[in-house]
């Protein structure tokens, strides 16, 4: 039943899939205006199908070890591997807004450059930039009809990632109200959230090494199965069908989740740091 489900699941996203590559093709102006249709069954469809592939392969074992359990365990599994998951397309789209906040500094001050007044420069740098998020349509109005452009940075600097308006902001206030170079102050915040973005992404690259050793050591036991499997044991029926190997599993369970937790408790105190 758990195969049949996960099969069942696999084909409907596939269905939803082929469903909506043919109302592209057949009405790309009307899905081209609802972007959010696309967006948001193509954020669920994504969400459903790394999530749920822990039920199929708890289904294996289940069918090779000949108990219910790792269908509990796999069923368990699919919330918690939801949210990292999430967590990680969240800081992923953190960093690409940071870059986008990058390049609007840059953009914005080249159009100045140009000869361009601020509020003209804003709106040729900052529409469809991906910089101003969800608060775009309140900036570029302030900057089109005399509105106040700080605030509504300010505003805009609350998401994930777009801290860097704080500073462009600060710009525009300084510039207006003291008559200094906007481009000027805007290439020295380019500057320094580039090598604030550099100095994190050389942070992350050196913990590459901590994490790759982490995911090893916890595929260990993965490999003792199958090791054990190779030579003509049958560790999975120990495991799942005596007493002495039930302790077993839940023992090293217990060891195997607090040492990936602790392990990432130590990588996040660097990245923190």
């Amino acid at each position: 039943m758990a195969v049949l489900c996960a099969v069942l699941v696999l084909w409907s996203a596939a269905c939803r899939e082929r469903g909506l590559r043919r109302a592209r093709l057949l009405f790309a102006d009307g899905v081209r205006s609802a972007p959010w249709v696309a967006s948001g069954w193509d954020r669920a469809r994504a969400r459903l199908r790394r999530e749920w592939l822990c039920m199929p392969a708890a289904a294996v074992i289940a069918l090779l070890g000949g108990s219910m359990l790792p269908l509990l365990v796999g069923a368990l599994a699919v919330p918690l591997l939801g949210r990292r998951l999430r967590a990680a397309d969240a800081a992923r789209k953190q960093r690409q807004r940071t870059d986008a906040v990058i390049t609007l500094c840059g953009a914005v001050a080249g159009e100045l450059r140009a000869g361009r007044q601020p509020g003209e420069a804003l709106l040729a740098a900052g529409r469809g930039s991906g910089a101003l998020g969800e608060a775009e349509a309140a900036v570029l109005a302030a900057a089109r009809f005399g509105g106040d452009v700080p605030d509504a940075l300010r505003r805009a600097a609350r998401e994930p990632g777009a801290g860097g308006l704080v500073g462009v902001a600060a710009c525009w206030r300084v510039s207006v109200d003291g008559g200094a170079g906007l481009a000027s102050g805007l290439d020295g915040l380019e500057s320094a959230l580039r090598a604030e973005r550099d100095q994190r992404a050389d942070l992350r690259a050196e913990l590459a090494g901590a994490r790759s050793t982490v995911l090893v050591l916890a595929l260990l036991p993965v490999g003792g199965l199958l090791l054990g499997t190779a030579l003509g044991a049958d560790p999975l029926w120990t495991l799942l069908h005596t007493p002495a190997g039930l302790c077993c599993l839940l023992a090293g369970g217990v060891l195997e989740t607090a040492g990936l937790f602790w392990a990432g408790q130590i990588v996040r105190a660097g990245e923190d740091a």
